[in-house]
C-alpha cells in the first residue's frame, strides 16, 4: 500500500535504504522459509522466561510461547479461559477452583497439570528466582510472607512454599485461597508470571533451560529459534488445545530499536505490524498520523519520572514538589510528543470503574521557587550536580532536555542528561544508581491497582527507594473491600499521597495507543485499553 507521504518521510527512505537493504539481507538466511506475520516489537528480550521478564516487548513474545489459567481476548482484553476450562468460586469471593482442560498438553507431548501450576507460582514467589512481579500473586493466602522471607511467630522459623494456599486437588483441579476478594484476580491469572513452565524441563537443564531445544511451551506457538539482533520466530503449536484457531504458521518479531529503521522496513513490506508509536520518527506523526493504516485508540499507559528519594536533597519532598510544580506538562506535550497525549497530574488513568483518581500539583513557578528556597536553595543557588536517567531513544531525549531547560530556567538549577541502552538503564533504576529517571507504566489490567501497588514497600518496580507505612496499608485495606466505592476511596487516599504529599514520582502524560498496519492487508488486530493483541488471531488477509 501506498501512500502520500511528508517530504521528511521520503528523505528518511532515501537515505536510509542501502542500510535497510543490508538489514535484510543479514537477517534471513536461505534455509529460513518467509515467515507469515512480520512484528515489529522494539527491544531485543533480556529473557523468554514467564517468571524474570518485565517488558512489554518480551511479555509480547511470551504471551504467545506460555499460557496461564487465563488468557486475554483482543478484542476487550478481558480474561477468558486458557489452560483452565472452567472455574468455581466460593461466596465470600475468596476461593477459586479452577477446572483444567483434560487435553492442554505441552508441546513437547506431556499432559499439563494442576501441580504444574503450583510448583510454577511457587517457583516465581521464590526469592532466588528474583521475579519482579512475584507481587502478583501476594493476593493468595501465604503468598507474601513467603516470597518477602518473613518469620512465621507461631514457630519462629520462615514462612514456606507450602504455606502458599495453592494446592493441586487432582491433577486437573487447582484449588486458590486468597486473602481476601480480588476483583480482578481472573486478570492476573492470565499475565505471563503466573503461566505454568515445564518443571521436567527446568529441574533437568536448570538455568540453561531455555537454550535446550525443543522446548516445551504450552501457548499457541512454539520457539523456532531466536537470533540475537535479528528476530525471535515462533511456530504454531499443532498441539494447542485451541489449534485450530491459529492462524499463522511462522510469525516474527524483530527486535528493532531505531524507529528510522523500523519505518521502512514498514514501509517496504518487510514487516506487516508496527506495535509502537515509539518505533516511528515522532517529527512525522502529524503525517503519519492521518494514514489509514494509523490506528490511534485510548491506552493505559502513563509517562512519568521519577526521584531518588534516598539521594540529597531528593530526601526532601518540597524539593520534590518544586521540581513538580514547575513542570508545564501542557506545554511539553504540544511541543514534544504531538500524538494524541493527555497531559497528566495525577499516575491513574480515568475509565477504570468507578475510581475517581485525584489531581496532583500542577503548573506553578512561583510555588515552586517559594519551596525550592523554604527547602534552602533560593534560586538554585547551592543546589548540588544531578543528573536525569533515561534510555537511548529520541523521544526520551527531548524530553530530557526539555525538563533541563525548564529547571534550569524556572529554579535556576543544572541537570546532566545521561542515556543508557535500556538493560543498562534498567539495572541503574532497579539498583537506585540515578538521582531522577525517565519511566512509563502500562497497566497489566483494567483496575488501579495495576498502577498503585507497584509503589508499595518492596515492589520490585517501585525504584524510588520509597517506603509509606500509610500508603501500604490504604492499598492493603482497599483491595479488601467487596464495595467498589468504599475500595476506590481508599486508592484515591493512596494515590493522593504517591503525588501530592510525598510525591516520588510525578506524571507527565498519559499514552495514546497508536498501531500501523493496513487494514486491506491484515486482521484481528482490535483497539483496546490495553493495546492487548494475541499473536494467534492475527494473519494477513488471503
Amino acid at each position: 500500500m501506498r501512500h502520500r507521504l511528508h517530504r521528511a518521510l521520503h528523505l528518511i527512505l532515501h537515505t536510509s535504504y542501502f542500510i535497510l537493504s543490508l538489514l535484510l539481507l543479514s537477517g534471513c538466511t536461505r534455509s529460513d522459509p518467509p515467515a507469515d506475520l512480520v512484528v515489529i516489537n522494539g527491544a531485543e528480550p533480556d529473557s523468554l522466561d514467564p517468571a524474570i521478564i518485565s517488558t512489554q516487548t518480551e511479555m509480547r513474545i511470551v504471551k504467545a510461547l506460555y499460557e496461564g489459567l487465563t488468557r486475554l481476548e483482543g478484542k476487550n482484553a478481558t480474561a477468558e479461559p486458557a489452560v483452565a476450562q472452567r472455574w468455581d468460586m466460593s461466596p465470600d469471593g475468596a476461593i477459586y477452583t479452577f477446572h483444567l482442560r483434560t487435553n492442554a498438553v505441552w508441546s513437547t507431548g506431556q499432559p499439563i497439570t494442576a501441580e504444574d501450576f503450583v510448583w510454577s507460582w511457587r517457583r516465581a514467589l521464590d526469592p532466588v528466582t528474583g521475579a519482579e512481579y512475584a507481587s502478583q500473586l501476594f493476593f493468595i493466602k501465604g503468598a507474601e510472607n513467603y516470597s518477602t522471607g518473613r518469620t512465621n511467630a507461631a514457630t519462629g522459623k520462615p514462612f514456606t512454599q507450602d504455606d502458599v494456599a495453592i494446592r493441586a486437588l487432582d491433577p486437573h483441579t487447582l484449588r486458590v485461597e486468597l486473602i481476601g476478594p480480588t476483583a480482578f484476580f481472573l486478570d492476573l491469572c492470565a499475565f505471563p508470571t503466573l503461566a505454568a513452565v515445564p518443571r521436567f524441563w527446568i529441574e533437568k537443564h536448570g538455568d540453561r533451560w531455555l537454550l535446550q531445544q525443543p522446548l516445551p511451551c504450552n501457548g499457541t506457538y512454539t520457539l523456532e529459534f531466536w537470533r540475537l539482533n535479528d528476530r525471535v520466530r515462533l511456530r504454531r503449536n499443532a498441539r494447542h488445545w485451541d489449534a485450530a484457531n491459529i492462524h499463522s504458521e511462522l510469525v516474527d518479531f524483530l527486535p528493532i530499536k531505531s524507529s528510522t529503521t523500523a519505518l521502512n522496513l514498514y514501509e517496504t513490506g518487510a514487516a506487516d505490524v508496527i506495535w509502537d508509536k515509539n518505533l516511528v520518527p515522532n517529527e512525522l506523526m502529524d503525517a503519519l498520523g492521518k494514514r489509514p493504516d494509523c490506528h490511534k485508540f485510548d491506552y493505559l499507559g502513563t509517562y512519568f519520572f521519577r526521584f531518588n528519594v534516598k539521594r540529597k536533597p531528593f530526601t526532601d519532598a518540597r524539593v520534590r514538589r518544586a521540581f513538580a510544580l514547575a513542570v508545564d506538562r501542557q506545554k511539553l506535550v504540544h511541543k514534544i510528543t504531538r500524538s494524541g497525549e493527555t497531559p497528566t497530574s495525577h499516575f491513574t488513568p480515568k475509565g477504570m470503574g468507578v475510581y475517581e483518581p485525584p489531581d496532583g500539583l500542577g503548573y506553578d513557578p512561583d510555588q515552586a521557587r517559594r519551596l525550592l528556597a523554604e527547602a534552602g536553595f533560593p534560586g538554585g543557588k547551592d543546589f548540588p550536580p544531578f543528573h536525569y536517567l533515561f534510555k537511548t531513544d529520541k523521544l526520551d531525549e527531548q524530553v530530557g532536555v526539555e525538563l533541563q531547560e525548564i529547571w534550569r530556567k524556572e529554579l535556576g538549577v543544572k541537570m546532566e542528561l545521561r542515556a543508557m541502552e535500556p538493560k543498562v538503564y534498567y539495572n541503574a533504576q532497579s539498583a537506585l544508581d540515578y538521582d531522577l529517571s525517565r519511566s512509563s507504566w502500562i497497566g497489566d489490567y483494567n483496575d488501579p491497582n495495576t498502577f498503585l501497588d507497584m509503589f508499595m514497600t518492596g515492589n520490585g518496580n517501585n525504584r524510588t527507594g520509597w517506603s509509606n507505612a500509610a500508603y501500604d496499608n490504604l492499598i492493603r485495606t482497599a483491595n479488601l473491600h467487596t464495595d467498589p466505592k468504599q475500595r476506590a476511596a481508599l486508592l484515591r487516599q493512596a494515590e493522593t499521597l504517591l503525588i501530592r504529599d510525598d510525591l516520588p514520582i510525578v506524571p507527565l502524560w498519559f499514552y495514546a495507543g497508536v498501531n500501523f498496519y493496513d487494514p486491506r492487508r491484515i486482521e484481528g488486530i482490535y483497539a483496546n485499553l490495553l493495546d492487548e493483541h494475541p499473536i494467534h488471531t492475527i494473519r494477513r488477509k488471503k
